[in-house]
């Protein structure tokens, strides 16, 4: 049986690497959760991480219906 020792092609997807609100630290694959918009001033956006998101079952914005 022959073994592959080639590595996988890099996938052309970009990964976001940002901040994760539910951990609390910095992470790769972040994606955009919740916007919190405010009357005056700006507003907050939340991020979350592969993990965060498995775990607290959070799904991204752009996924929501």
């Amino acid at each position: 049986m022959t073994e592959n020792t080639q590595t996988a092609p890099p996938s052309n997807r970009p990964t976001a690497f940002g901040y994760c609100a539910w951990h609390k630290g910095h992470a790769e694959g972040v994606r955009l959760i919740q916007v919190e918009e405010q009357g005056s001033g700006p507003g907050r956006c939340f991020f979350a991480c592969g993990p965060c998101r498995t775990a607290y079952r959070l799904t991204p914005l752009a996924d929501q219906p």
